[in-house]
């Protein structure tokens, strides 16, 4: 009975799998051969700074840049930086290539252009960035806000509202069961974080459902609160055109629909409490939806005249409903809210000497780009556009952010509470530039050719260029995925997914095989993407592991512009669902780029 008891624990526990490093991939190997001294004994400082600038497209690395990295190297893989001769080994070598922070797949700077007009930029935009979950029930905070402004977040929205007594303002979303948070909490909040991550303005967005008085109120908050902060445009009846991000470092830029002056209406005083409901809005308030999805949605007609929901900039309800302006309330707004009456290519019309931002909603803003596309893109070269999430998205989900930024709009706002897909492509796009919130749109959004032709999205393009993605290895799954995932009984089957999130001919998405045998993955697989617009293309990675039994588990994804990415080999970090990186979880990728003559 022993025998047989000690035999039943054998088949029971089958032996353990032990968690081992996987050595470097052959590439790495083979230019570590060719550039080290003596047949691969050692890479010197000089040798390093050879292969940075032939290989890793780092044509201007210096002999400093080079003995920085090895120093480095050795202080964490040696504890000393003092030995004899400086000169990496092949394990040495590979450390530096798969760490994230010496050898990342972007540049961690600004570079770009930062002194023209906002609204030659896609600008990162959040919408109801008060909201901590659904948009029925969730708690307004100032949480969320400052969450946002740390990832980059610069444009802010903020609902309006007057508390039960009509004596002071609260930020909520109206018509639903959401818990209100003081609108000078938002503020402070804002003030304390809004260059925590990018010296770039932060335009705050109001949509407003306040009487005169309130609004007067709202204006001493803003100015108090931010002081010489804030950003005060000149005195005129219009802007003419939107200042730089660079002119407006550090400051704080309001946006909202001014006030009308109009005369004092006595039937105005008679509508009392009701009229608050009507007040003009950039939102499908929750109380309209169904009026929404039935007049919106469903209409076939593209020049049909909008209906008349207040929509953000609906001068009916302004007519209506806007008693006489709180003129300190309209000389704090640096970007005014306005859409024009009329079918929807009037909306759209582009003045000579006024600029504005228009507010559309993500089935508006379709409409017009089925019907009106080469309109959007030229509204866009001088006018801000902002598109939001149609009222239906009641638990804070995403529409895709690139139908937007192929138009050249520059607010593409996206609930920032949420996860997902949109969410990733999102943080891709403004990792651009440093991560500081304002990414130059490309020149073929601001190029006007004969006949005032402009960009249409609908053409069919060449392809302008090739990128080559392989995928050599990933590692670090046995520690940042060791609660729900580390199993040391049986081995994981990790694949990678990598793909194009662009224009509709870009689009695409491939995996490598399966790979079993270690938590440290080797795939060594390349693949090749003819990109017809690579300025606003998307390199999407993830990273699964295989189910047989139940749907492939999540195990890392990333999102890298394409026209971002520095050649060579380089250490890609991973992020969770929510966009949050991970501790250790990394790729080591090399990326490949051919010109194509068009």
């Amino acid at each position: 009975m022993g025998y047989m008891g000690d035999y039943s624990m054998c088949i029971c526990f089958p032996k353990k799998f032990g968690v081992t490093e996987a050595g470097p991939p052959v590439d790495v190997k083979e230019v570590f051969m060719k550039y080290a001294t003596g047949g691969g004994s050692g890479m010197t400082v000089e040798q390093l700074r050879r292969f940075l600038v032939e290989v890793q497209g780092d044509v201007e690395a210096s002999m400093e840049d080079a003995e920085r990295i090895v120093e480095e190297v050795f202080k964490r893989r040696h504890n000393n930086v003092k030995l004899p001769e400086l000169a990496l080994s092949l394990e040495d070598f590979q450390f530096y290539l798969f760490c994230v922070d010496l050898n990342p797949p972007l540049l961690n700077k600004v570079h770009q252009d930062m002194t023209a007009p906002l609204s030659h930029y896609f600008i990162y935009t959040g919408h109801n960035s008060y909201l901590t979950g659904n948009q029925i029930s969730s708690d307004c905070s100032d949480v969320p806000i400052i969450k946002a402004l740390k990832r980059g977040l610069r444009v802010v929205e903020l609902d309006l509202w007057p508390n039960s007594s009509k004596d002071d303002v609260l930020v909520l979303h109206g018509w639903t069961l959401t818990t209100p948070v003081e609108l000078i909490k938002c503020l402070r909040s804002i003030k304390e974080h809004a260059f925590s991550a990018s010296p770039y303005p932060v335009i705050i967005t109001f949509e407003d459902h306040l009487t005169p008085d309130l609004q007067a109120k709202v204006a001493q908050m803003v100015i108090q609160t931010f002081g010489n902060m804030l950003f005060c445009p000149p005195e005129s009846d219009c802007v003419k055109e939107f200042p730089s991000p660079e002119e407006l470092k550090y400051r704080i830029v309001i946006s909202t629909k001014p006030p009308k002056e109009y005369l004092e209406d006595k039937n105005l005083s008679s509508r009392g409490s009701n009229s608050l409901k009507d007040k003009d809005s950039d939102e499908d308030t929750w109380g309209r939806m169904s009026a929404d999805l039935t007049n919106d949605d469903d209409k076939s007609d593209c020049d049909a005249s909008e209906h008349s929901q207040c929509d953000g900039d609906n001068e009916a309800c302004d007519q209506l409903l806007r008693p006489l302006g709180a003129p300190a309330y309209k000389n704090l707004i640096s970007i005014p809210a306005g859409k024009p009456k009329g079918k929807l290519r009037e909306k759209l019309k582009v003045e000579k000497d006024k600029v504005r931002r228009l507010s559309l909603s993500e089935q508006k803003f379709e409409k017009a780009t089925v019907c009106h596309g080469t309109d959007v893109v030229r509204f866009t070269q001088r006018n801000i556009l902002r598109i939001y999430p149609k009222g239906t998205r009641v638990n804070s989900s995403n529409y895709n952010p690139l139908i937007g930024w192929m138009h050249g709009a520059q607010m593409v706002a996206l609930n920032m509470q949420g996860y997902g897909k949109p969410l990733w492509l999102m943080h891709g796009m403004f990792g651009s530039n440093g991560g500081c919130g304002y990414v130059k749109k490309p020149d073929f959004l601001m190029n006007v050719g004969p006949n005032d032709q402009v960009f249409d999205a609908k053409a069919k393009l060449p392809v302008k260029k090739i990128l080559k993605v392989k995928v050599h290895m990933g590692d670090g799954w046995h520690l940042d995925f060791k609660q729900r995932y580390l199993n040391l009984w049986s081995s994981p089957e990790f694949y990678t997914r990598v793909g194009i999130a662009g224009v509709p001919a870009d689009k695409t998405m491939k995996k490598t095989k399966k790979r079993k045998g270690n938590w440290s993955r080797v795939w060594d697989e390349e693949f090749t993407f003819q990109l017809t617009v690579p300025e606003i293309a998307l390199l999407r990675i993830e990273v699964h592991e295989y189910n047989m039994s139940e749907k492939d588990d999540f195990a890392g994804q990333t999102c890298l512009p394409v026209s971002e990415l520095r050649p060579g080999f380089r250490a890609v970090p991973l992020f969770n669902r929510k966009g949050e990186k991970y501790t250790s979880l990394r790729l080591l990728l090399r990326f490949e780029f051919v010109q194509v003559d068009i």
